[in-house]
């Protein structure tokens, strides 16, 4: 049995809605849940896939477990560490990379990395061997000194997938990682997502790609409307259909009880 490192416990999170979000929620109402008494566990050494459309709550999900919001009720443990009590533990042990993620484009992926290395009190030495490590493997050593203003869409992620590693974190925090990526730069990243899992790091993943979970998820949870629909390992759920009947099997129900 796998040691179990992260424990989210009935999380709830709701967003007042402000007249333009009605209109193109197409919505009368005021408040919207975004999270909804949602619960899971993931286990050390595994990677953890949140599977939904869009909407349903994921990036709401994971910003809470990377301390980036706070949740309305619940909690959620990373290592026995509380998100809402003691952020700045958990901030020491997570990376955190989302495709929303918007880095300064005044610096070079040089600059960007060593202030991250730096801010997390990473040696020097230790520092540069991984800064070499990644850059090679992501190609980001030709481009080192080029303002971020100036890099392609994939090498802007690839530079916020190094910079989100500068410290070596064993639980690594991705929010549809591959989102908007050309074939080649996404390719790269589900690449070392399946490196990280060799490595033995925990990785919790957001998605709503069917290709993707299938890859290099060992378990997901299927969230539709901030709540969890399905949680189990990737082999049970897809025992008599795929992953992507399964889901929409899943849809179909959950909006049937919304419309009853």
């Amino acid at each position: 049995m796998h040691e179990e490192i992260l424990s989210v416990r009935e999380i709830e999170k709701t967003f007042t809605l402000s007249a333009k979000q009605r209109k193109i929620e197409k919505t009368t109402l005021k408040k919207k849940v975004a999270v909804d008494k949602l619960s899971f566990t993931a286990h050390k050494g595994e990677v953890f896939g949140l599977l939904g459309p869009n909407g349903a709550g994921k990036t709401t999900t994971l910003r809470i477990l990377s301390t980036l919001m706070t949740p309305d009720k619940g909690d959620a443990f990373i290592d026995n560490i509380s998100v809402r009590s003691h952020p700045h533990e958990i901030r020491k042990k997570i990376g955190f990379l989302t495709s929303e993620l918007k880095l300064e484009d005044f610096f070079t992926p040089n600059y960007l990395y060593d202030f991250f290395s730096h801010l997390h009190h990473v040696e020097p030495d230790i520092a540069q061997k991984r800064k070499a490590e990644l850059f090679d493997h992501f190609g980001v050593s030709r481009f080192a000194e080029v303002k971020v203003a100036n890099l392609s869409t994939g090498m802007k992620q690839k530079t916020s997938l190094v910079v989100a590693m500068a410290h070596a974190p064993d639980i690594v925090i991705f929010d549809e990682p591959t989102n908007g990526l050309d074939l080649l730069t996404a390719k790269s990243v589900t690449d070392f997502l399946l490196d990280l899992r060799e490595q033995g790091k925990t990785i919790i993943l957001s998605t709503h790609i069917f290709s993707l979970a299938e890859k290099v998820c060992d378990r997901i949870g299927i969230i539709i409307d901030g709540k969890m629909t399905a949680c189990a390992p990737l082999a049970e759920l897809t025992r008599e259909a795929s992953l992507e009947t399964v889901f929409f099997n899943l849809y179909e129900k959950t909006a049937g009880e919304i419309n009853e």
